[in-house]
């Protein structure tokens, strides 16, 4: 009767440590899922964040301004648009596009100061 005592006592006590095991195991997850959640929502809100700020920057009135500050753009005028005609010549076109460079050149001189009007 003591060896079955003692085999069952034996029994418990693995079963406990096992318990033991596994609860600790199981916290242990569960805390892990906890951190993965707040990182998951604290890049999602990150995401969105970044969302609104290129909201912000694709803009009509921002894409006009670095249009015109970094490359240097400006809007057309008919001073500087050349029409072209399906009875034109490949020397009109030529003649044409002297006079057009000139007329660019001029008046790119104006618009960053280097002339004069």
């Amino acid at each position: 009767m003591t060896r079955v005592n003692v085999l069952l006592f034996i029994a418990v006590l693995g079963t406990a440590l096992f318990l033991v095991k596994t609860q600790y195991e199981s916290r242990r997850l569960l805390s892990e899922v906890d951190r993965a959640k707040a990182e998951a929502n604290r890049l999602e809100s990150e995401q969105d964040k970044l969302d609104a700020e290129r909201g912000a920057q694709e803009t009509p009135l921002r894409v006009e301004k670095l249009a015109r500050e970094q490359l240097r753009m400006r809007t057309i005028t008919p001073a500087i648009t050349q029409y072209a005609s399906p009875q034109s010549n490949a020397q009109d076109v030529a003649h044409n596009s002297q006079e057009a460079i000139a007329l660019r050149l001029q008046t790119n001189a104006i618009t960053t100061g280097e002339v004069k009007p």
